[in-house]
């Protein structure tokens, strides 16, 4: 009889210690969202404008944590190793789909580490050059760059960033392998850029804007399906005549797979009141961005466009050969 209830008692531990979270228990204390960039980037920017309205839902600081290094992969390593339980989330832009292929070794499995909260934002990005590069607009490029295609450089803020990316897809469509040359991080390169030290750069929106409209860069096309409004005379490369050469900077919301549906739910809620708060929209409209749709806005669209991402960018960046590991 002893030994049953010692074993009855044992068992009823044991499950209340594995029981699933509620969302009546969430959150237990500070949430902590891991910025995989430097604070005040881009990145880091559209996470805390989200956090200051999320921890309002939450009734709880929302505290970020900005665990640079490795092309974001420290931090989305991170998420994967951290417990199922919402405490501690992650918001990333599109590198974290292109890294599932730019790192041939991972520290965890891309496809199965993640849970997914919403879809957050995508800020737009366009082609610029140095103030005195030769061509007069887009077409002229795309001559000038297939007869010089050795002596044009292209800058990028580093292996895997999304200047990277973005500069790939431009090769490949283009047909043209032009000289890369990585820097430490999207200012440095436009700062070269401005000065002429190299020729072209991909950029967002959020760092290329001032500089185009103080023509200290100049800007040919966006990689746009649309014109953006906070450029509206830059045409997009689809109406130049270069289809396919879209990149938008997305970003969204992560948490350790398997942390359970009512929290998912609960920083959904979150992120939705942050997504439609006005000073939220406000402010990404200074960016050159504005919040996603509802629909985008949730865990089912977040795990669409993750795995789509993944897909689209695999056999670029194969095909370009360059690698950052």
């Amino acid at each position: 009889m002893v030994f049953r209830r010692l074993a009855a008692a044992a068992a009823f531990a044991f499950v209340s210690t594995v029981a699933p979270v509620s969302a009546q228990d969430f959150p237990k204390g500070p949430v902590t969202m891991l910025v995989p960039f430097a604070a005040g980037g881009p990145t880091d920017v559209v996470a805390r404008l989200v956090a200051r309205v999320m921890e309002k839902e939450l009734g709880q600081p929302v505290l970020v944590e900005n665990a640079t290094g490795a092309g974001g992969t420290l931090a989305s390593g991170r998420l994967a190793r951290a417990a199922p339980d919402g405490q501690t989330i992650l918001l990333h832009h599109m590198g974290i789909t292109t890294s599932a292929t730019l790192y041939r070794k991972l520290a965890y499995d891309p496809k199965t580490a993640f849970g997914f909260v919403g879809q957050v934002t995508t800020v737009p990005m366009l082609l610029v050059s140095r103030p005195n590069f030769e061509p007069a607009d887009f077409k002229a490029l795309l001559a000038y760059i297939k007869d010089n295609k050795d002596k044009v450089s292209l800058a990028n803020a580093g292996p895997g960033a999304v200047s990277h990316i973005c500069g790939m897809l431009f090769m490949q469509l283009t047909g043209v392998k032009l000289t890369t040359v990585p820097y430490k991080g999207t200012g440095p390169a436009m700062t070269d850029t401005m000065g002429g030290q190299v020729d072209l750069l991909c950029d967002q929106t959020t760092g290329a804007t001032g500089p185009v409209k103080t023509h200290k860069v100049k800007a040919y096309a966006t990689a746009t399906a649309e014109r953006i409004p906070v450029l509206p005379d830059v045409p997009t490369a689809a109406e130049l005549g270069l289809k396919g050469f879209e990149v938008g900077v997305w970003h969204g919301m992560y948490v350790p797979a398997g942390t359970p549906a009512p929290v998912v739910d609960k920083l959904n809620a979150a992120l939705k009141a942050a997504l439609h708060d006005p000073e939220t929209v406000r402010r990404f409209a200074e960016l050159g961005t504005a919040p996603v749709s509802d629909a985008e806005a949730t865990p089912e669209g977040l795990k669409a466009k993750y795995f789509a991402e993944i897909d689209r960018w695999a056999p670029i960046i194969k095909a370009a050969g360059e690698y950052a590991d």
